[in-house]
This record gives C-alpha cells, structure tokens and sequence, in this order.
C-alpha cells in the first residue's frame, strides 16, 4: 500500500465526518424550528374535490370572512337558575370586545337557554391567528368572567384548536429526547458497546436535522404542508429507520471485522458492498410507500409523503457516509470492550438463533402452520376496529378545557349551537331549501342569513344568485351523530329542484374527511403493495418470494389491527380511531415490515448462492436473527414515543406501529417467513438460479445438516 493511498484512506472518512459536523451544527437547530411553519388549522387539509371545499369557496364570494367560533357559555356556581341580570351582564361584556383586532365582526349577545341555567355568545375569531389564539381566548375569558356567580366556558373550533395546539406545544424537544434516550438505552443493553451506540444516535440526529432543515425551507417556501402530527411522524421516522440502517451496517462491519487476517478498509468495503443493497431497497420501499400518498385527496396525507421519504432519505445518506466514516476513523475500537467477533461465533446471540433455525429446519410445517393460525386468529379482530373518526371527549387523552366547555354546551343547547351547517343555494330556492333542511331530523332550525351573518330570511345576503343558509343541528358538530345529520341533509337538499345546493361547514369537512380517507385506504394500499412487490422481485430475483412475503406482511398489518381494536376498545377506552390511524398504520407498518425480511432474505439469498437453499436459510437466520431483532425492538420503542403527545390519534399510531414492528420482528420474520421458505424449498426462488439445484446440492440433499 502506497504512502499517498493510506493518506486518502485518512482524509476522505476524515472529510466525511467533518461536513456531517458542520450539517449537525449548522442544520440541527432547524428540528427544532418546524413549529414556526406548522399549521393545526384543519381547515388547511381538506380533501380537493369535497363538497365541503367547494363551499369554502363559494363563502368567498359572500365576502364574509372565513371565521373560527368560540362559543362562550355561563352556568351558575350552584348549577341552578342563572340570576336575573346575568344576560345583561354578559352581553355587556361581549360588547366590550367589539373593534378587537382578533375578531371578525361583533359578537353575538346572550342568549338564554330553554331551561334558565346557561347563557351562550358566539365569538367569530381571525382563522390564523396561530400561537396568538391561547392568548385571544385568555382575554375573552377574562371579559366574560365580569358576570358575578357564573363559571364560564369556552367551547367550538377555537377552543378545540388552542388545545390541539397546546398539545403540540414544545413537543420538539420532548419527543426527540424520549426517542433518543430510549433508543441509547437499548443499544448499550444490547451491544455492551459505549462508543458504537453513541455514533449511532449522533449519525441519526445528523440526519433529523438535515431533514428537518430541508423541510423548514420547503414548508416556508409553501411547498409542503406541516402539522403537529406530520412533525411528531418526522422526527420518530427518521430516528428509527437511521438507527435500524446503521444496526445493519454496523453489525455486518463487525463481522467482517472478525475475519481472520481483516483490516478495517476491507472489512468496510465488503460490509458496504453488501449492505448496500438491502438497505437500499429497504429505504425504497417506505420512501416509495410514503411518497404513494401523494395520490391522496386528503393535503395532510399528501403533506406527509413528501416529508416522510425526505426523512428516509437523509437516514439513508447519513447511514452510508457517516457512519462508515466514523468507523473507519476509529476502527475495532467502535465495539470496545466488546470487540469485533468472526462469522459464526458461539456468542449468546447467535447461540439463541441456531437453536431457532434449526427449529424452523427440523420441524417447518408444524411451526408456520402454528404461527400463521394465530395471526389469523388475531386478524379475525381486525374488521371490529372503528375507524369512523374519534368523538371530541376523546381527541385527548388528558382532561382539555374545550372537552368539558362542549359538554357542558350540549346539555343546556343544541350541542351543534355557534357551528351550523352551511348551505349554499340559488336564491330563487332559497325558502324551500330552508324548509326542508329544518325538516331534516337531527337539524335544530335552519334559516338564510343577512350581510352580517345573522339569521335574516327578510334581508337575505344574495350574491351572485346565491344564498347561505346556516343549519344548526342538534348533536355536537364533531359527533357521528352531527355527520349522520349532514349525509341526511345533503340527500334533502340536493333533491331541492333548481336549487343547486351545497351542504358545507365544520361538520361536513369532518364528514368529507372521513368518507375521503375511506377511499384512500382503498386506493393507496393495493398501490403500495404493488410497490413493495416490485422492489422485492428486483431485488430477490424471485417471484413467488416476494409474493409470499408481501402476504406475511399484510397478514402481520391485519393481526395487529386486530389486537388493536381489543387494546383500544377495553384497555384504553377508545370508541374509535381517527379515520386516517389504519392507513398511516398500514404504510408504516407494511413498508418497514418488509425492512426486515430483505435484511433476512438478502442474507440467506447470499449465503445460499455459496452453500444451498437449505444451508443457507439456517446460515442466514443465525446470522441476522440478531441485529435485526434488536433493529425491530428499537424501531418498536422509538414509535411508542409518539405515545408521549396527549392525542388519541398519536397513541393509536404509537401503539399500531410498535406492537405490529414487534409482532412482525419475532413472530413473522422470525418464524413464519423461514418456515415457509424451508418447506417450499428451491421453489420460492422460482424462477431464478436458487430455484435449480447446484451440482453440490444434488450430492447433498439427502444428507442431515451438521450442527
């Protein structure tokens, strides 16, 4: 070796590592920054086509702004009749608001309920006021406390939204830092290594924040979209697949390492040279899936595909530059005091993995046959999960202010009070279709309104031919009920002749993203199958492979929403998930499900070129039972920290991906996956070269395996 080759040999890993430094100094800051560019407005991420989206854009032409309500609610102290001033008083107080820059227009007086116990006003608030909002319901809480003996409330979208934002509030910090003490702690249990986990958490924080940079600038360029969930999603994804990447290369480096007569350069091409591949083609697979949601109707589910394989992206370039980087920079030195070992050593891991591959060897019908009957038995579950939208007391999993304000609405008002629907109809048809929505059953009243936005049927607003008429249903806007109401009355409304109506409004954008989400599911999951199945084809050189591990996968996906639907119906009290839960289940779980049987089935696909489809197979499994158990165990522990954001929807993806990653590890890839491949033999190769027996292999086929 050459002077000048052991230089470059130095400078180049050394180069490496130093811009890695400099993007960690220099971009790290923005995983922090994407709040400033997020938005919770839910309005932001309607689906395209809705009819509820085509209202918003008729509302324009009215020139009435687009508003957030915040409904403000009295009740006396002692639960009792208000006391005879408390309307004077309160409408007062809501006047003392008017010419408050936050607001739109004047709010509303107070208005009695049919039982004397509550008063309610409806405050029409800007839409963006974003991190102002808290603040803006602070001081109309202030205003309206000037009733003596009343407790006030404060209900609707705005107080729903001040909530939501609340919990996301800080969540940055909190959550890489659950994730990354998580993730440490089960390296150095794992690996008995001090420098080699702590490489690992610094490439994978290298690569949130170049991730994170980059999508600061996009969302800031209006390029993308971010939301608290798209935020939170970004930063565990990123820290799983990096940290699940770096595990792969970092264990095949060690074992080239263990080689007799090893250097660290050779060793590092041979771990790249053979890692390259399926660490590849299992970022393509998630980045691929992730990136199928752009044929989403729905904007935060598109917002995420984009985002998402972004994050991949930079796990995969830190993984391949990085770390090999540092590795080479510090050697055996990496695994200290435990140290490189050669293929096939007895150590503890291994020693747990030949006993499960000669399991599998032994007995291959009886154990896939055993697991697959309990994934189906879990699967049988799976069409008992509600995926029909979660009611507003169970949004969060903590006691919310806007949670106990809407009860305490719905039981002195028609829950739906301050968020009506909106209809938009010709004018000329205008007085039948107010009647016949005030038929609807679950419609409180219903009456076109004036410039002001007030109900008004003799100085109705008409703009272009056209007329709003606001709907007030009975039921809370966010509840199944409120969205069976609104089906009703888009079927009553429609039939109107000559009318042209709209049905728009909180509740039927509720409504149109649920039935959206429905469709999605069914259009996205065959196209990320498909795929997933494409990358595994190119990559195994085999047909029924790849067939056969897509089911495994989907298998896995629909016994964990099995067992999920039993967690949250009787564990977590959950009545039903957020329409979009089984869809970002699905892609998470499918895509990085398959992470780990082409870790699995690229090692015995190698092994078995060298030494037989059945020798290979147990080679194989010994050899990354391992590393991609615990792979599967940290990818497992770093979604359940999405546990720790206070909203049913991130406590349902938590425990999906977590549960399914680790049922998929231990049960799936462990057993199924090899005991299938073992029984089928040379036949799951088909039809590439593994699928014809080696000339070794037909001396040998009879003969027992050794050891």
């Amino acid at each position: 070796m050459t002077s000048r080759t052991s230089l470059w040999r130095f400078l180049l890993p050394l180069a490496l590592l130093v811009a890695w430094l400099a993007i960690g100094g220099g971009l790290g800051p923005y995983a922090g920054k994407q709040g400033e560019v997020s938005t919770n407005d839910q309005a932001a991420f309607l689906p395209r086509s809705a009819e509820s989206t085509r209202v918003i854009e008729e509302r324009e032409a009215f020139r009435q702004a687009e508003t957030l309500p915040a409904i403000v609610v009295w009740t006396a102290h002692d639960g009792g009749p208000l006391a005879a001033d408390a309307q004077k008083r309160a409408t007062r107080a809501m006047a003392g608001l008017a010419g408050d820059p936050h607001l739109v227009g004047t709010p509303s007086p107070a208005l009695p309920a049919k039982d004397g116990e509550a008063l309610r006003a409806i405050v029409q608030l800007r839409p963006d006021l974003g991190e102002e909002l808290t603040g803006t319901l602070d001081t109309l809480r202030d205003r309206a406390q000037a009733v003596p003996g009343t407790t006030v409330w404060i209900a609707g979208p705005a107080a729903t939204q001040a909530d939501l934002t609340g919990a996301f509030a800080g969540i940055d910090g909190l959550l890489l830092g659950v994730a990354l003490v998580t993730v440490l702690l089960i390296l150095l249990a794992v690996y008995r290594s001090v420098l080699l986990p702590l490489v690992i958490i610094l490439g994978a924080v290298f690569a949130l924040g170049l991730a994170c940079a980059i999508v600061y600038w996009l969302a800031d360029a209006g390029v993308v979209r971010v939301d608290g969930q798209v935020q939170g999603i970004l930063s565990i994804l990123v820290i799983g697949a990096a940290t699940d990447y770096a595990l792969l290369l970092s264990a095949r480096y060690r074992e080239e390492l263990g080689r007799p007569g090893a250097e660290r350069y050779g060793a590092m091409r041979a771990a790249l040279r053979r890692s390259f591949g399926p660490i590849v083609a299992s970022a393509a697979t998630v980045a691929l899936g992730l990136i199928a949601l752009l044929v989403s109707d729905l904007s935060n589910n598109r917002a995420l595909g984009p985002v998402g394989a972004i994050g991949i992206g930079c796990a995969v370039l830190s993984t391949l530059t990085f770390l090999p980087a540092v590795l080479l920079l510090t050697g055996r030195a990496a695994y200290w005091p435990a140290g490189p070992q050669a293929p096939g050593s007895a150590d503890g891991s291994h020693g747990i993995w030949r006993r499960v591959a000669a399991l599998v060897d032994r007995a291959p019908r009886k154990v896939w046959a055993a697991t697959l009957a309990a994934l189906l038995a879990c699967a049988a579950f799976a069409p008992s999960l509600n995926s029909r939208g979660v009611p507003l007391d169970e949004i969060f999993v903590n006691d919310a202010p806007s949670v106990a304000a809407q009860a305490n609405l719905g039981r002195h008002f028609p829950a739906g009070s301050g968020n009506p629907a909106v209809i938009i109809a010709d004018a000329p048809a205008a007085s039948r279709v107010a009647e016949v929505a005030a038929r609807v059953d679950g419609v409180d009243a219903a009456a076109p309104v004036d410039a002001a936005g007030r109900p008004a049927p003799a100085s109705t607003l008409v703009v272009d031919g056209r007329v709003r008429i606001d709907a007030t249903l009975s039921a809370a806007a966010d509840s199944d009920a409120a969205k069976n109401t609104v089906a009703r009355l888009r079927t009553a409304v429609h039939a109107v002749p000559d009318a042209n109506a709209l049905v728009g409004g909180y509740t039927a954008q509720q409504y149109d993203t649920q039935r959206t989400a429905e469709r999605d599911r069914m259009l996205i999951v065959p196209v990320v199958l498909a795929i997933i199945l494409l990358i595994l084809v190119a990559l195994l050189r085999s047909l029924v492979l790849p067939v056969l591990l897509v089911a495994t996968v989907a298998l896995n996906f629909a016994a964990t929403l099995g067992i999920a639907s039993l967690v949250f119906g009787h564990v977590l009290g959950f009545t039903g998930t957020d329409a979009s839960v089984p869809l970002y289940g699905f892609v998470f779980l499918v895509a990085l499900g398959v992470d780990y049987n082409i870790f699995l089935m690229s090692r015995v696909r190698e092994e078995s070129m060298r030494q037989g489809v059945r020798e290979g197979l147990r080679v194989g499994l010994t050899a990354t039972g391992g590393v991609i158990t615990s792979a599967g165990v940290v990818l497992a522990a770093t979604f359940a920290a999405l546990g720790v954001i206070p909203l049913a929807f991130m406590v349902q993806i938590a425990f999906i991906v977590a549960f399914g990653v680790l049922l998929d590890t231990l049960v799936v890839r462990s057993l199924l996956v090899p005991a299938l491949v073992r029984d089928l033999g040379r036949r799951a190769w088909w039809p590439g070269p593994l699928s014809r027996p080696s000339v070794k292999e037909r001396e040998t086929e009879a003969a027992p395996l050794g050891g």
